[in-house]
């Protein structure tokens, strides 16, 4: 019994190096710095938050993706445009904020001279990547 304990809990401790692996390398683009702030589990069994800062250099996009849960956005600095599936483009300042369903493709781009940081925050079930890149 203790081999299958330490076995699950080598398989799990791999799949979270996984997926802080997959999604930091995916947000890791030229100009472009995600920093993991924090991961908890939440109330509801099986799912839980992640926060990361995304700071954008002058002139810099993140492609297409999307998360399998909500991402909250938050501008932090500058300005920022997002395209989301099925919207207009909406260009956000400092102080205001974004909601993106669950699975929705969208991205997001500073098309300004200046340094711009978003705070993200998504809500999703635990074991799946938070972030999925689109083609």
């Amino acid at each position: 019994m203790k081999t299958l304990n330490f076995a699950s809990t080598t398989v799990s401790a791999l799949s979270f190096l996984a997926l802080i692996i997959t999604s930091t390398a995916a947000a890791q683009q030229s100009g472009i710095k995600r920093t993991d702030l924090q991961r908890y589990d939440l109330s509801v069994p099986g799912y839980e938050t992640v926060q990361a800062r995304i700071d954008f250099d002058a002139h810099t996009a993140f492609g297409k993706h999307s998360h399998p849960g909500e991402e909250v956005i938050y501008v932090l600095d500058g300005q920022l445009e997002y395209e989301v599936e099925g919207q207009s483009p909406v260009t956000l300042k400092a102080g205001e904020v974004l909601f993106i369903p669950a699975g929705v493709v969208h991205s997001a781009r500073n098309n300004s001279h200046a340094k711009a940081s978003e705070l993200a925050t998504y809500i999703v079930e635990k074991g799946k990547p938070v972030l999925v890149m689109k083609k």
